[in-house]
């Protein structure tokens, strides 16, 4: 890969947006390309000044912080795909703080992992004149629906503490295999995550794991599917899609803990996709302490699904 001329030391100032941050995650941020080792090394060696003294990488900066930054040699931004604009986000919800955006299945989050980029690089390259925009919180690639987006650190901060402390509501919709019988249903099953051999990241129940709790709640019932809503009381990985598969519930469509078989099938009949869609959102607003409720619709291809189900299966009550 070809490398460019290294830059000169440049100097910035930290504005409200980035007060607060660990100056090893703003370094990262603002120096696209350069691996974290890099960053690292240039902390340690003092390269990086910050009112003309050194910091370690725990160093949370101040607003008015003076940063050198010293010559770094980049990749060649010829050799790297730049992130498309792509469509507009249908934006739910937006102020100052924060925005909630109703995210498309199929696109990830964010870049990594073999992934270019995902929705904050996205949103990021569509609003280039935002000083702040960070990810709240994640949604699987595959899973539709509300996500939360911090446009200033405070917020971000604010909502990162709410989420730890279950302050958030988050209620999602999925098709399941099979008939769910309880009206309302506490699920707690402890999750352990683990590598396959490919290196794709896997979850199973396991006791030793760490402690999640689901409230599976019926929606809607026929033979051989249920439509239930599922609130989130922790946020652990696949947490949901775990939780009903173990239950003898595979999600529709879920290619990592489902049925296979019976995915094939449902391909056929229309559903090319997860039927896993975040559906409602409700917490205080970080800032102002306002009530804050969202929802957002099935898409079109879930909403179309349902609809076939009601057609072709027997709908069944209690």
């Amino acid at each position: 890969m070809a490398l460019s001329k290294a830059p000169a030391v440049s100097h910035t100032r930290v504005d409200e947006g980035s007060a607060g941050q660990r100056i090893d995650n703003f370094l990262v941020r603002i120096c696209k390309g350069v691996p974290k080792s890099h960053i690292y090394r240039i902390l340690r060696s003092g390269e990086v000044r910050v009112n003309s003294r050194r910091v370690d990488q725990t160093y949370r900066l101040q607003e008015g912080d003076e940063l050198r930054i010293p010559p770094i040699r980049l990749a060649d931004k010829g050799a790297v795909a730049p992130v498309p604009v792509g469509k507009a986000f249908d934006i739910v919800f937006e102020d100052e703080a924060l925005l909630v955006l109703d995210k498309p299945a199929g696109l990830a989050v964010h870049g990594g992992s073999g992934v270019s980029f995902g929705v904050i690089e996205q949103l990021r390259r569509q609003r280039p004149e935002a000083k702040f925009l960070e990810l709240v919180h994640r949604l699987d690639r595959e899973t539709s629906g509300l996500l939360i987006v911090a446009k200033k650190r405070s917020a971000l901060t604010v909502l990162h503490d709410m989420m730890r402390e279950g302050k958030v509501q988050k209620r999602y919709l999925t098709l399941v295999a099979g008939r769910w019988l309880n009206p309302q249903q506490h699920v707690r099953l402890a999750l352990h995550k683990y590598l396959l051999e490919n290196g794709e990241r896997r979850v199973s129940v396991n006791p030793e794991g760490k402690p999640a709790h689901s409230i599976v709640r019926l929606v809607k019932r026929w033979s051989g599917y249920s439509l239930v809503e599922v609130e989130l009381k922790t946020g652990r990985t696949h947490q949901i899609r775990v939780h009903l598969s173990h239950l003898g519930f595979p999600l529709c469509g879920d290619d990592k803990y489902g049925d296979f078989a019976l995915n094939k099938q449902l391909e056929k009949e229309g559903l090319k996709r997860m039927f896993l869609h975040a559906a409602k959102l409700a917490f205080r607003h970080p800032l102002t302490d306002q009530t804050i409720e969202l929802s957002a619709p099935l898409p079109a291809e879930l909403e179309g699904f349902v609809a076939f189900v009601e057609q072709t299966r027997e709908r069944e009550h209690g």
